[in-house]
C-alpha cells in the first residue's frame, strides 16, 4: 500500500495493493499489520455502511465523548470526501482536505478522532463502508454546516440532498469551545 499526501498531515489517503486479472479484483479493506507499518495505529470496533444517492450531502459530522477515527472506503461510486480540522489549538483549525474517494480507485481515507467529516455523491449513488474505533452515540452527534462560507469548501455540488438535521448545524465560528475537540499530543 501507498500513503498519499493531503492538505492536512493527519488525514491520510491511501492506495491498497489491488490484485486484478480477468475475473476482477482483490484487496484488503484492513489489514493491521500493514496499516500499522504506515503509523495508523487504530483498534476498529464497528463499522457501519452508508448508501446515499447523486447529490446527497452528509456531514460535517464529529464526536466529543466517545470521538470515533474513521477508515473510509468507497464500495459503489463515487464521492468527494471532505475533512476538517476542527481541534482547538491545532495550527491547521478550519483548513480542510477533500479527496475523490471511488470503488474504481479503491482509495481510503483515514480520519482520525477530532476532526469533521463529510462527503457528497457525485455518481448516480454510493456505498461507503467505515470502520469506526468507538462505537455510536446517538448522543455524542456533532456537526457544522456543510457549506459553512467561512472554511470556503470547494463542493462540486449545486442541486444538494440534505438531512432536517444536517441543514440546521452552526457554522464553526458559531460552536462553543466546549463544544469542539482539542488538539491532544
Amino acid at each position: 500500500m501507498r500513503i498519499l499526501a493531503t492538505d492536512l498531515p493527519e488525514i491520510k489517503l491511501i492506495e491498497p495493493r489491488v490484485f486484478t486479472d480477468r475475473r476482477g479484483y482483490f484487496f484488503d479493506i484492513y489489514q493491521a499489520l500493514g496499516y500499522s507499518d504506515h503509523g495508523i495505529e487504530a483498534r476498529f470496533v464497528q463499522d457501519s455502511l452508508s448508501y446515499s444517492l447523486h447529490g446527497v450531502v452528509r456531514g460535517l459530522h464529529y464526536q466529543l465523548r466517545r470521538p470515533q477515527g474513521k477508515l473510509i472506503t468507497v464500495l459503489q461510486g463515487e464521492v468527494i470526501d471532505v475533512v476538517v480540522d476542527i481541534r482547538l489549538g491545532s495550527k491547521n483549525f478550519a483548513r480542510w482536505t477533500k479527496n475523490l474517494l471511488s470503488a474504481d480507485n479503491h482509495r481510503q481515507l483515514f480520519v482520525p478522532p477530532g476532526f469533521a467529516h463529510g462527503f457528497t455523491v457525485i455518481s448516480e449513488a454510493a456505498a461507503i463502508l467505515y470502520k469506526c474505533t468507538d462505537y455510536y452515540d446517538p448522543l455524542d452527534e456533532y456537526g457544522i454546516l456543510w457549506n459553512d462560507s467561512h472554511l470556503g469548501i470547494d463542493w462540486p455540488v449545486t442541486a444538494h440532498i440534505l438531512s432536517d438535521k444536517d441543514a440546521r448545524l452552526p457554522l464553526l465560528r458559531d460552536v462553543p469551545d466546549n463544544l469542539l475537540p482539542q488538539l491532544t499530543d
